[in-house]
């Protein structure tokens, strides 16, 4: 999901990807409604509340405001900035980075309101301020290492593009097209899984409260894990490639032979001419 970086995705990398990371977004979003009135998982309302109160005069809160739209456009920011200055390194550790933060600033939120939290404005608006933030940090890398092809944060461009799709494939023509279609199932992928964490979310929100964000954190360490074992496997037998090539057994290689079997040595065939 995280080591393919921008065209050399497959589609399967996209819907993992997708389907996981909307999955979050959707959970975050109404567990920040609930709990403190508020999205968190996109600043298109915002920006209303922003012009609203500018017309108001009240600069207090076009500062919060605008401090709340300026964290989730800083979390875009960093999250790209980490994919393209370490993505040469190591696109693992490039793409994972994003995703570690995001957990670390949701825990924080987690155990914070769980423990501390005495439900003061400024709290809420200093928590509101980090969960736009660590939503900006996903759908920045989302959208970045996938070619802006997963935005999994909200879905007004989500409905608008499956809107678009549908309309075309009342035409033959762009029913049989491949990627249109695969565009598609990505698109529904993300709407599903978004809807699905907010239903999740509504519903188990009032029994574990803040510690539903423990439960966002475990999802987004899936999306690390699976690339993690994948690398290890692929390391796995590289090593015992190389232990064949080079004829150097390592302990990984002795292992390999213990559960499968040492391969058999085919015998040399003999010619007639060579007795």
């Amino acid at each position: 999901m995280l080591r393919n970086y921008s065209n050399s995705r497959t589609l399967g990398d996209n819907i993992r990807l997708g389907t996981l990371t909307a999955f979050t977004a959707g959970t975050i979003n109404i567990a920040s409604l609930l709990i403190f009135l508020s999205f968190t998982s996109n600043v298109t309302g915002h920006y209303a509340v922003l012009a609203a109160e500018i017309s108001k005069g009240n600069w207090t809160q076009v500062a919060v405001v605008g401090a709340w739209i300026l964290l989730f456009f800083f979390g875009s920011f960093l999250s790209n900035f980490i994919v393209i200055n370490f993505n040469k390194k190591s696109k693992y550790f490039a793409h994972s980075m994003p995703i570690v933060l995001e957990i670390i600033c949701l825990l924080f939120v987690g155990i914070y309101g769980q423990f501390y939290y005495q439900k003061t404005l400024e709290e809420t608006e200093y928590l509101v301020a980090l969960m736009l933030f660590a939503t900006g940090l996903q759908n920045g890398l989302t959208a970045s290492i996938s070619n802006f092809s997963v935005k999994t944060t909200h879905l007004t461009g989500t409905t608008t593009d499956l809107g678009i799709l549908l309309s075309m494939f009342t035409q033959k023509k762009y029913r049989k097209n491949g990627e249109l279609i695969g565009r598609a199932k990505l698109l529904m992928s993300i709407m599903a899984a978004y809807v699905l964490g907010a239903v999740f979310s509504g519903l188990t929100y009032y029994y574990l409260e803040f510690r539903v964000f423990y439960v966002i954190s475990i999802c987004l360490l899936v999306v690390i894990g699976y690339d993690a074992y994948k690398i290890h496997i692929r390391h796995f037998n590289t090593k015992y490639r190389y232990s064949r090539i080079y004829k150097k057994p390592t302990v990984l290689a002795y292992l390999y032979d213990k559960v499968h079997g040492t391969p058999k040595k085919k015998e040399k065939r003999t010619l007639a001419f060579d007795e």
